[in-house]
């Protein structure tokens, strides 16, 4: 089985008062990687499924700063599990070589993620055949488990 590291969740730092709210993330101390790209999705319905894909070496951060939107995962050593993102002050770290896909994505949603590298399509394994192939032997079964982060 190959080394990896597992998919989590990541609470960050919320300061708010009368005036709003202010969530704090920081390279070296909230976010486990030094980021070197930054994108957002949005405009997206709920029937469209985004990424579908996994990353040889870039490591993701995700955060639905707006609205809401699930992700689910084929993780490292596991099955399938499902992540829904609707809290703006939590982020789900998915690292290298893990398959992704969003989707469920409400009206307002805005996805905000954060990249370790910079885009290199070649790093890109966008056939899940061809990630299971690579994968053979680390455990990857068929379970399913929902994780639900209700917002507060």
């Amino acid at each position: 089985m190959k080394n990896c590291e597992f998919v989590k969740l990541i609470e960050f730092a919320q300061h708010g008062d009368e005036r709003g709210h202010l969530v704090v993330a920081e390279c070296g101390e909230d976010i486990p990687f030094e980021v070197k790209r930054i994108f957002y999705i949005y405009g997206s319905s709920a029937d469209v499924i985004r990424g579908q894909h996994a990353n040889q070496k870039t490591k993701f951060l995700l955060l639905n700063v707006a609205g809401t939107s699930k992700v689910r995962v084929k993780i490292c050593g596991g099955g399938w599990d499902v992540y829904d993102l609707n809290r703006p002050y939590m982020g789900l770290y998915l690292p290298a070589m893990v398959w992704k896909e969003m989707y469920d994505f409400s009206p307002n949603s805005v996805l905000l993620v954060l990249a370790s590298e910079h885009y290199d399509p070649d790093e890109y394994i966008r056939s899940y055949d061809e990630f299971i192939k690579i994968n053979k032997g680390n455990g990857y079964g068929e379970n399913s488990i929902v994780k639900t982060i209700n917002r507060k």
